[in-house]
């Protein structure tokens, strides 16, 4: 199995993932006020039952929670899976009592809260939140513990669209921040400040693959009470759960991997009930919400996570071997290679190493560009994680924002090619990138 791949990473223990079914009753039930989390102690009942509590059972493997975590089922239809609740404006049911007015923008209605469970669940987290975008869950983590004049740190090596919020937004909001180059522990503890509140890594990197210390960071964060925020996106939380190592926020682009179909676009948030309270409130006031037919195709597509996540893996691990040999390529950044300098940090932290790889090809940018062009199952397209396997430029694509000297310093050149293996047949897949690689060596 693909998830053999990695030594055992620890699961999920602060925030211990939990599997509930709920079934709502005709009123909607008590809340502390508007802007809770919907429903009544959605958490701590089942983690109980999941530590020794009455229910006396083992906590649930990750493609339990894929399938039912999360789900709320209406009892006055009987329907097996969420509905989707399309109202702007919902009743109060006891007039005088203590529920919770419902209203999307406060994300606080059922098929809102299905997805955003079934998340906290994989994540092993007490709450979570989903949005209208990664970069909005980006936001929304780093503005829920950042104010005007205090200072966060970086990684250097990170998605463009993150790297271009933190060089012109941050700095309007009068909010410094440092890039580090190398994202080890003692590089990134080099870099705090006095005023420095966070510390925001990204791993495995897009688009060279770093791969960060969970732990060690964790530990640094905690030393000068820094609050620790991790993008998981390349990893999925079927191959990684930051919380688990000791991050305080877990941050995604359910475009990708949660969502799986390409037919979307999503974020994430997850965490300790108190952050995610400041996040939520963030969300609230910027409108970020995500809307409900959208809420219901990333709860669907987040039931084959685990089943995707192993092909993914599989598919990835398959190519990265047969490019490694292949005289136009000339180098492979993916960690599941033993010679990746991150291989023995990532077989430590991670389950399985993912469905992510990029190569440098060996040649001219246009013989670069024949090579793509000539694929024919391999689409040329933007984004990542979905079913069908697609391939770009990152120079061109998710770094086009960064400036040309800032990339070339990083690494990315014009030859680097981002893959996403998809959940296609590994033997098609090769046979596709060699056509392709061969007609581009001949026609050079």
């Amino acid at each position: 199995m693909p998830g053999s791949l990695c030594g055992d990473a620890a699961r999920p223990a602060r925030h211990a993932p939990f599997f509930r079914r709920r079934m709502y009753p005709s009123r909607p039930p008590a809340s502390k006020g508007d802007h809770d989390f919907p429903g009544p102690c959605r958490y701590n009942c089942m983690q109980h039952a999941l530590h020794g509590g009455t229910m006396g059972r083992a906590t649930p493997h990750p493609d339990t929670l894929c399938a039912r975590a999360g789900e709320q089922l209406d009892r006055t239809v009987g329907g097996v899976t969420t509905p989707i609740h399309t109202a702007s404006a919902y009743m109060r049911a006891d007039v005088g009592g203590t529920a919770a007015y419902r209203y999307p923008r406060y994300n606080n209605i059922p098929t809102q809260a299905a997805p955003a469970e079934k998340i906290a669940a994989l994540e092993g987290a007490e709450a979570g939140l989903v949005m209208a975008s990664g970069m909005a869950a980006e936001a929304m983590a780093l503005l829920a513990v950042l104010a005007a004049g205090d200072h966060v740190v970086f990684q250097a090596d990170l998605y463009g669209g993150t790297h271009h919020f933190l060089s012109v937004e941050l700095p309007r909001l009068g909010i410094g921040y440092t890039l580090v180059d190398h994202a080890d522990a003692a590089s990134l503890e080099a870099a705090v400040q006095g005023n420095t509140r966070a510390v925001y890594v990204e791993t495995p990197s897009n688009p060279l693959f770093h791969v960060v210390d969970l732990a060690a960071v964790a530990e640094v964060a905690r030393r000068h009470d820094l609050v620790s925020i991790a993008d998981n996106t390349f990893a999925s939380p079927i191959n990684q759960n930051p919380l688990a190592l000791g991050f305080d926020l877990v941050v995604h682009s359910g475009t990708k991997y949660l969502n799986g179909h390409s037919d979307l676009n999503c974020g994430a948030v997850a965490g300790s009930r108190r952050l995610m309270d400041k996040v939520r409130e963030r969300a609230v006031d910027y409108g970020v919400t995500l809307n409900v037919y959208d809420c219901f195709l990333l709860e669907r597509g987040m039931k084959t996570l685990g089943l995707r996540m192993a092909r993914h893996n599989e598919n990835a691990l398959a190519l990265a071997g047969y490019l490694s040999g292949h005289r136009l390529v000339s180098r492979v950044y993916y960690p599941g290679l033993p010679d990746h300098p991150g291989h023995d940090i990532a077989a430590r932290q991670m389950r399985g190493f993912g469905g992510m790889l990029s190569f440098e090809l060996d040649c001219s940018q246009k013989r670069a560009r024949q090579a793509v062009a000539g694929l024919e199952l391999i689409l040329e397209a933007v984004s990542l994680g979905g079913v069908e396997s697609l391939i770009c430029f990152p120079c061109e694509t998710s770094h086009a924002k960064m400036p040309p000297d800032e990339r070339r310093r990083q690494g990315i050149s014009d030859t680097l090619v981002r893959l996403s293996a998809g959940i296609e047949d590994a033997a098609d897949l090769m046979a596709d990138l060699e056509r392709a690689l061969a007609l581009a060596m001949r026609d050079g």
